[in-house]
């Protein structure tokens, strides 16, 4: 009897110390405004809302649309898929956009060519390289736009006009490099043919070019929300050595004016991560 009385009381007190540890714990995060699980953020507009021209560049067809099990295996339903000609017409080329949103879920594995293509039966002729897109930032507001607290930079501005108001407001947009990581594949039965893919993300309002990075930017512990977004464009060109060359060219070409109206639809990070959105 004495012996189970001891058990308990040792028992007891192991209880109160995991207990107390718990609540210290819990204390101690809080106070620190550390945030170990992170909340949801919404689009402030849908993805579809980017314009379906964008400077040169005309959508052709309809938006893709993918089934059940292709949404699943994505693992979001908050995506773009959508064909531009250059000029409006195929024979000058196509870049197919695609443009995929997650939030709240930092361990997620995004969909990229060098994981995906290469299941699907295509052949990796080219190890994927960082490659910097030259983006016109003349037109855009370097002096006036908030500063991240982490870093002490500030967020350019860039101005938008909203499609159905026409009104013109100011959007903020990433810091960081416009690196992308680009990757070439040819079809076995093309082989005549290139497939040139290349995607960067944005994270928490900065730019990354692999997953790797965008898991740091997520996992950053003193931010209450986490989201991130894939902006991926692929082209089809003849087999001549300047793939990625064209790939640059034409991208970069596309994105200076993407770039508004992407902002337009991803969360206002700056003003997620003020104190004042923290602490409420």
């Amino acid at each position: 009897m004495r012996c189970d009385r001891s058990i308990r009381i040792a028992f007891a007190a192991l209880m109160a110390i995991v207990v107390g540890s718990a609540v210290g714990f819990r204390a101690a995060v809080a106070s620190l405004n550390i945030y170990l699980r992170k909340e949801p953020v919404q689009l402030r507009e849908p993805l579809d809302s980017i314009p379906t021209t964008l400077g040169s560049w005309r959508r052709f067809g309809p938006d893709g649309r993918m089934g059940a099990a292709m949404v699943e295996s994505l693992g979001t339903s908050q995506y773009l898929d959508r064909h531009y000609a250059f000029e409006g017409d195929p024979a000058k080329g196509v870049l197919t956009l695609h443009v995929a949103y997650y939030t709240g879920m930092v361990d997620a594995v995004p969909h990229v060519p060098e994981r995906c293509w290469g299941a699907a039966g295509m052949t990796m002729v080219k190890q994927p390289e960082v490659v910097r897109l030259p983006v016109n930032r003349s037109g855009w507001d370097l002096a006036t736009g908030p500063v991240c607290p982490t870093t002490g930079e500030r967020y350019p501005l860039v101005s938008v006009l909203d499609p159905v108001t026409r009104r013109e407001s100011k959007v903020s947009v990433p810091l960081g490099d416009s690196d992308a990581s680009v990757t070439v594949f040819q079809d076995p039965q093309n082989p005549e043919r290139m497939t040139v893919g290349g995607y960067f993300f944005v994270a928490n309002g900065r730019l990354a070019s692999t997953p790797y990075v965008v898991r740091t930017y997520a996992f950053d512990l003193t931010n209450r929300y986490a989201y991130y977004c894939k902006v991926q464009f692929t082209l089809s060109v003849p087999r001549n050595g300047r793939e990625v060359e064209l790939w640059t060219e034409r991208t970069s070409d596309m994105l200076v004016h993407l770039v508004p109206y992407l902002m337009r639809c991803l969360p206002d990070w700056p003003s997620l991560e003020s104190p004042e959105t923290k602490e409420s």
